[in-house]
């Protein structure tokens, strides 16, 4: 039986979910920077962690943005095929959101219409949507505002299968080495690995909404995770890159069949303030 979802719900959902996502950091993170807090060998390091948690306190009680940038806004969409959209089409609704959620919030507007021309659209708009159509008639949404200091240290490779696990480590570790404290550490590690160029992408940006505190249901890629986090942190760069143990918070894997002739490898990187908000219709 077919749901009705209206437009105007849907830009008001955004709207709430821009201000919250860039004000209001996840309890999971939360939770694990006071947990690295305690185990930081490094004094720096504790004191900049506790500088990073005294920040998200201020932000989320004077619903304040956690960091000036933020972000380009990432909205992933998880909708029922017996869902109608009435009143609008769901982009339009969706970007509208956003407009408003970054006027109403005072958040700051980031987005160029041209990658060369360089102008600012003024709104934040338009967003950056991921659809995922599903049985049912479930509508749900998360925004995810994705800042660029984080997402510039981000890569993609094109592995060949040959180069098998041994290629997908050498290629986290070094591109993490190579980002050092440019996306403001403790980071959050999503990778993708396998489908194509854009989905093995996409799946390393979906990769870091999943809770920190949870690990990958198939026991060896949550293994892959564990043992990832720990050479990570070997790295050394440390909060804000000042050195110490807590380089990353979590290490998030997603996969996805691929080509015989492919190992398709993305790690993007999430700062300490990776954020989301999520919400249903």
């Amino acid at each position: 039986m077919t749901r009705t979802v209206y437009a105007k719900d849907i830009t008001q959902l955004v709207e709430k979910l821009c201000i919250e996502a860039n004000c209001h950091l996840t309890e999971d993170i939360y939770q694990c920077l006071g947990e690295c807090r305690k185990k930081e060998k490094s004094p720096l390091g504790k004191d900049i962690l506790n500088t990073l948690i005294e920040n998200a306190d201020i932000a989320r009680t004077g619903n304040d943005p956690i960091c000036q940038d933020t972000g380009m806004t990432v909205v992933f969409v998880t909708m029922g095929q017996d869902v109608h959209i009435e009143g609008g089409y769901i982009e339009d609704a969706i970007n509208q959101g956003v407009r408003q959620g970054y006027e109403k919030g005072y958040l700051r507007k980031s987005v160029v219409s041209d990658p060369l021309g360089r102008v600012n659209t003024k709104d934040n708009t338009p967003a950056i949507i991921h659809y995922e159509i599903i049985p049912g008639d479930e509508f749900h949404m998360t925004v995810a505002p994705k800042g660029f200091g984080s997402e510039n240290m981000s890569q993609l490779k094109m592995l060949k299968p040959s180069q098998g696990l041994q290629g997908i480590k050498d290629f986290v570790i070094n591109t993490i080495s190579e980002a050092g404290a440019n996306p403001c550490p403790p980071i959050i590690v999503g990778i993708g690995i396998g489908g194509t160029m854009e989905r093995c992408a996409y799946l390393s940006k979906k990769a870091l909404l999943r809770p920190v505190n949870e690990r990958n249901s198939n026991p060896e890629l949550a293994k892959l995770e564990e043992e990832l986090l720990e050479l990570v942190n070997k790295l050394g760069i440390g909060p804000a890159g000042f050195g110490g143990t807590t380089t990353a918070l979590s290490v998030n894997i997603l996969t996805s069949a691929t080509h015989i002739a492919g190992l398709p490898v993305s790690v993007n990187i999430g700062c300490h303030a990776t954020r989301h908000a999520e919400g249903n219709l």
